[in-house]
């Protein structure tokens, strides 16, 4: 299998559907049951009324849970719904994450010798205090404008005319059912007060077709930068129309990198900048969307330094592959929410932050600019990323 290989889209049958509802229902029952337990029933010894009360609610959350993301992220894309049912999911992950904690809180007052019901209702305040506090911090830190993140990033192929290039990383902008227009104009606010040579945007730009988000997305087409603004597809793009949203990115003055690259010239120095679609892209049906490293670099000279635009971390191996000196990517939103990403690593081999993959290829992982489904960011915060590239030595590693 080369570094170019994609997923594609499974065949479907009866067998692979039924086990992947069933996994899907076995997990929702999980998400809402241990918090139930810790919350309602464990040995807190509630009243009656209490615990059929707090039963009958989770109950009803459990069910109309799969028909809010239905009815809010399918074909319609009902965005009041859809925000309900976002906001239930980030409510639950976090009553589910710390009624764990919870548990082994009260075994541990159990090992202390403090008597039933005191150890349970201890536990249960603390979960419901902790969950409160960080449900309230989460929601304040996704719908603030990013801090930029200032990245210094030595490319030692760089020529010395765009030795001190500025580079401004936006990605996983999520424009969805939360009207964030206000938000984006402040965003491209802070980027034009960053003096940006390249102004670049890895993917996952929205959750919608062009139409829907279109006036979260317009002030995209105020943001400045001297040399370059390019861009590529996420795997969002691929739920909701990736062609028109590459049009439309070109349509407002950006240069969709769509398996191609682009030349930045200073100072007597050049930079390739190319840019392959999404790993998914391949899967979605859509006739010449794939990730095509090969076709990226076509015509380019080999012995430019290139810096290369792909939405997720993991198609650095490609890079690798193909000699790119700095790969940037989004997708991870650097978990989003604790500890969500102990899963993303398990698919992705960066996070968040710059790592090596060979002697010429860094990879940067930005934390994402927005935020996906549950408007909460926990333990995760958002970034507007200012890279800046310098020629010379990669210094060597602290021993």
């Amino acid at each position: 299998m080369t570094a170019d290989s994609v997923e594609t889209r499974p065949r479907r049958n009866v067998g692979r559907v039924l086990r992947f509802s069933a996994t899907i229902g076995a997990i929702l029952v999980l998400l809402f049951a241990v918090p139930w337990w810790t919350l309602i029933m464990s040995g807190n010894h509630w009243p009656h009324a209490v615990r059929v009360a707090g039963s009958v609610v989770f109950a009803v959350a459990l069910a109309a849970f799969p028909l809010l993301m239905a009815s809010g992220h399918g074909r319609r894309h009902n965005d009041r719904v859809a925000v309900a049912a976002d906001v239930l999911l980030g409510v639950v992950w976090v009553l589910f994450v710390w009624s764990i904690l919870g548990e082994i809180l009260a075994a541990l007052l159990w090992a202390a010798r403090v008597g039933s019901p005191a150890r349970f209702r201890i536990a249960t305040l603390v979960v419901a205090v902790i969950s409160l506090v960080l449900l309230a911090w989460g929601y304040a830190e996704a719908r603030r404008v990013p801090r930029v993140r200032r990245v210094s990033v030595t490319v030692p192929r760089l020529g010395p005319g765009l030795d001190g290039l500025r580079l401004v990383l936006l990605t996983d902008t999520h424009y969805g059912p939360i009207d964030r227009t206000a938000w984006s104009r402040r965003v491209a606010e802070v980027v034009n007060s960053l003096d940006a040579d390249v102004v670049a945007h890895t993917g996952d730009i929205a959750d919608g077709e062009v139409a829907q988000r279109r006036r979260q997305t317009e002030p995209l087409a105020d943001i400045k930068a001297t040399l370059a603004r390019v861009y590529v597809t996420g795997n969002h793009e691929y739920f909701s129309g990736a062609q028109r949203w590459v049009e439309y990115m070109a349509s407002i003055g950006w240069e969709a990198l769509h398996n191609r690259h682009v030349l930045v010239q200073r100072g007597g120095s050049s930079l390739v900048v190319a840019g392959v679609d999404d790993r998914t892209a391949a899967g979605s049906g859509i006739p010449g969307h794939h990730a095509d490293h090969e076709a990226a670099l076509i015509g380019a000279d080999p012995d430019l330094p290139v810096l290369l635009l792909a939405h997720q971390p993991v198609q650095v191996a490609g890079a690798v592959e193909h000699g790119v000196d700095l790969q940037i990517s989004g997708h991870t939103h650097g978990g989003q929410m604790w500890p969500f990403h102990y899963l993303v690593r398990l698919d992705q081999p960066a996070l968040a932050g710059l790592s090596r993959f060979s002697e010429r290829t860094q990879l940067y992982t930005s934390r994402g600019t927005g935020f996906w489904g549950p408007p909460f960011r926990i333990f995760a915060p958002s970034e507007i990323t200012l890279l800046t590239l310098s020629a010379g030595q990669v210094p060597p590693p602290v021993l």
